[in-house]
């Protein structure tokens, strides 16, 4: 018998393992399952804002410590750096609030540079607002409706963008020369043209959401515990509850807006059109001119099938930069495209040198070089990467964001031929 157990020892030794190992398992899963169970809980995302600072920022550049130099660049007003995206390291959250509410105030600057340096002015829309609706607005130099002779429109692209600004990101981070248009603004009224600048990213007002009011608690079935063990078990549920939203949800929450359209003014393509119908088309210059950027020859081209002959009587020449337009998608007539390719110019990203002939692949206005100091598409696209500092980039070395000057001395010699060619028909 002893011999007997001697010999099933082992055997028992090793199922004892097996059941311990099986065991021991066992649990190992229910604490996996149960941490899977935890980690589903949890907004991971909300977690990382557990520890945000409040999203409270300065009203003004002097609270930001920040101001533009002679250059036109803005730095601290005590480092002389230029501005830094990361001011807080893993917060890049609050890093990108605290960037836009900059943003906001740098579009404020630029409206004051307009005014008091380019001595426009505002004209709200729509034309016959009340009291009580959202109004945007346009800025017009002083004879933009009167001058006779020339009137150039400035339409920027989609995006954060206001009027008299071509990239915000580029006035942050380069010079205002670069993002703004107050260089083609004072160059025109240089040379005699009356100036309108446009605000097609003016679209809505955004306001707070009204609060919802708290749901009625459901009626629950009735209980036969005592009323004071279950109100004892409530608040001990509800503590936990407390607990565990402001151990792993962000206690800050953001405000809920809502945006009310701006009549008639509520998209870039409305916003041109409406311009066009109120203050374009009643301008006195016998010759207009048109710079658009990126989605606003969009939103040219969709003026040009609204108000094709409007267009063709009273445009003479187009600058075009990076345009986001697409005659077939956008169905533009035959007359238009022939139009297009008589008087406009379409400046896109390449590596061929400064105004190159391209090669186009639909058949509307002629595609010239940018030149690749930079890509142009490539440059502004990297303009609204949160971060980037343009000081330490490639895109460092690009100029002004159109070639100002080249796009300027090209767009004026494509105009004045045509205009000499209209006045050889019209008044000889």
């Amino acid at each position: 018998m002893l011999s007997y157990l001697c010999a099933a020892t082992p055997a028992l030794y090793i199922l004892w393992i097996a059941m311990a190992a099986q065991a021991a398992g066992q649990e190992d899963r229910e604490k996996t399952t149960a941490l899977k169970d935890l980690l589903s809980r949890i907004d991971l995302d909300e977690l990382m804002k557990k520890d945000e600072p409040p999203f409270t920022f300065p009203k003004t550049l002097e609270e930001f410590e920040y101001a533009f130099n002679e250059h036109g660049q803005l730095r601290h007003t005590k480092t002389g750096e230029p501005f830094v995206f990361n001011a807080r390291e893993d917060l890049h959250r609050w890093n990108q609030k605290r960037y836009e509410a900059l943003g906001e105030i740098i579009t404020q600057y630029v409206y004051e540079l307009l005014e008091k340096k380019c001595n426009m002015t505002k004209a709200f829309l729509p034309v016959d607002s009340t009291e009580d609706e959202p109004t945007s607005f346009i800025y017009l130099s002083p004879d933009a409706l009167s001058n006779p002779s020339k009137l150039l429109v400035l339409i920027q692209g989609s995006g954060v963008v206001r009027a008299g600004q071509w990239a915000r990101r580029l006035i942050i981070n380069q010079d205002l020369d670069s993002g703004t248009q107050i260089p083609f603004i004072n160059r025109a009224m240089e040379d005699g043209y009356g100036v309108m600048v446009l605000n097609p990213n003016e679209n809505y007002l955004e306001v707070e959401k009204p609060a919802k009011s708290s749901p009625l608690p459901s009626p629950t079935e009735p209980s036969d515990e005592p009323a004071e063990k279950r109100e004892r078990k409530d608040d001990k549920e509800g503590k936990k509850k407390r607990e565990f939203y402001e151990k792993y949800r962000n206690p800050q929450k953001e405000t809920e807006t809502e945006r009310i359209p701006i009549r008639e003014n509520g998209s870039s393509e409305e916003h041109v059109l409406y311009v066009w119908d109120h203050f374009v088309s009643k301008a006195a210059a016998k010759n207009v001119f048109i710079m658009a950027h990126s989605y606003g020859g969009l939103s040219f081209v969709e003026l040009m099938n609204q108000r094709e002959m409007q267009v063709k009587n009273r445009v003479c020449a187009v600058a075009l930069t990076d345009s986001a337009h697409n005659i077939w998608l956008q169905e533009t007539s035959k007359g238009t495209q022939d139009w297009m390719q008589q008087h406009c110019y379409n400046w896109v990203s390449s590596a061929e040198p400064l105004d190159t002939p391209l090669e186009s692949m639909l058949p509307d206005c002629p595609r010239v070089s940018a030149e690749d100091r930079v890509a142009l598409a490539v440059w502004l696209t990297a303009c609204h990467l949160p971060g980037l500092s343009l000081t330490s980039s490639p895109v460092a070395t690009c100029p002004a964001p159109f070639r100002q000057t080249a796009t300027w001395d090209k767009m004026t010699s494509l105009t004045f031929t045509h205009v000499g060619k209209q006045h050889d028909n019209k008044h000889n």
